[in-house]
């Protein structure tokens, strides 16, 4: 359909809370403690045409064990009267994986398999994007809050980790602080959200006649036809890589796989209207749910797998964050918006050997 979020314990050595990972991986990641950062909810990657691609199940041009591609997708379950789409792989202590804007559990392709070795893995498609239904509901960030914190009480039932990228890391945030006891941690990559600032924050001032019957009418005729048009642009094979290729700092993966995944999605009859309803009604109205917020209430650990040369959230987002909330843990990675899928080698060796830590207080926990 349309294109495409806690703190270490206190038992984990100050050394070993900042990583800096480059290109090509080191044997021993330092890790520092504090950063953590995340600007508005950008578009990673948007709704698409039909594609005449299909994907296998193949090895990928690197090698890495891929999650086979499925046109009709893999598991389902109905939350609400809508079906939602999901991925489950693997035993063990749970991981979600949340994907961001305008993409699908698709994203996470090359992580899956791996997590997957050594964790139960889901991966889930938010209502109105991937193989979910394109619900025509009033789209907010409590809607797939909601999503989530009924995902894992009704399909996971057991404490897990969130991990979301883009606008799944702001939903895996506000999934965490309104389900505490069955989330053990959140892991961001390069995460949407934006921070507040209460002495610019403008009073509502109620709406005249001539605004409610006159400008406001005009005002969504004007949006529709303009956004209309874009939806259209935005669902062109070229312009999906395009985006994506501006994105990756290695456009490798940029393949038929990845614009598949983002294409079939726009062939549902209702993906112009929700692409119409996510940007007039919930991108245009992040303000209402600040990271300050959210992040005051989170009291899980949190993981940052920051891609810092992002041309969209850069890393002085992750270290905002990190001054919001002291115990976290941040690695940087040079790769952009999505650097699970750009440079998924490193992000699972990272995520896997932060979840180690977790482990002995998850195991207190449950003693």
């Amino acid at each position: 359909m349309a294109s495409s979020i806690c703190a270490l314990s206190p038992y984990i050595p100050s050394h070993l809370t900042k990583i800096t990972i480059p290109l090509s991986q080191r044997s021993k990641c330092e890790m520092s403690r504090r950063s953590f950062a995340v600007k508005g909810i950008v578009a990673s990657g948007v709704s698409v045409a039909a594609s005449t691609l299909t994907a296998e199940a193949q090895p990928s041009s690197k090698g890495f064990e891929r999650l086979p591609f499925k046109a009709e997708g893999y598991n389902y379950w109905t939350w609400r009267g809508h079906k939602i789409h999901y991925v489950v792989q693997g035993e063990g202590s749970p991981i979600v994986l949340i994907h961001g804007f305008g993409a699908s559990a698709f994203h996470w392709r090359y992580n899956i398999p791996e997590l997957a070795k050594k964790h139960k893995v889901y991966a889930i498609d938010l209502l109105g994007f991937g193989w979910s239904d394109k619900a025509l509901v009033d789209y907010d960030a409590m809607v797939w809050r909601d999503q989530v914190v009924d995902f894992v009480t009704e399909i996971v039932k057991e404490p897990a980790v969130l991990v979301g990228n883009s606008l799944g890391g702001f939903t895996a945030l506000v999934a965490a602080i309104g389900l505490p006891e069955l989330v053990n941690g959140v892991v961001l990559l390069n995460s949407a959200g934006q921070f507040g600032d209460v002495k610019n924050e403008s009073k509502t001032s109620e709406e005249t006649s001539l605004q409610k019957f006159v400008l406001k009418p005009l005002k969504e005729v004007f949006q529709r036809v303009v956004l209309g048009f874009l939806f259209w642009q935005a669902k062109q094979p070229a312009r999906i890589v395009s985006v994506l290729k501006s994105v990756y700092v290695n456009s490798s993966n940029v393949d038929d796989y990845l614009v598949e995944s983002i294409t079939r999605p726009a062939q549902d009859p209702n993906a112009g209207e929700v692409y119409y309803r996510l940007m007039t009604r919930f991108m245009m109205n992040q303000s209402k749910y600040t990271l300050n917020a959210v992040l005051s209430e989170l009291s899980c650990p949190l993981l940052l797998l920051w891609g810092d040369l992002d041309p969209w959230v850069g890393p002085g987002k992750a270290n905002r964050i990190k001054e919001l909330y002291p115990k976290t843990t941040l690695v940087n990675l040079q790769a952009g918006h999505c650097p699970h899928d750009e440079i998924p080698e490193l992000v699972n060796k990272a995520l896997l050997d932060w979840l180690t830590t977790l482990t002995p207080e998850v195991t207190l926990q449950t003693v």
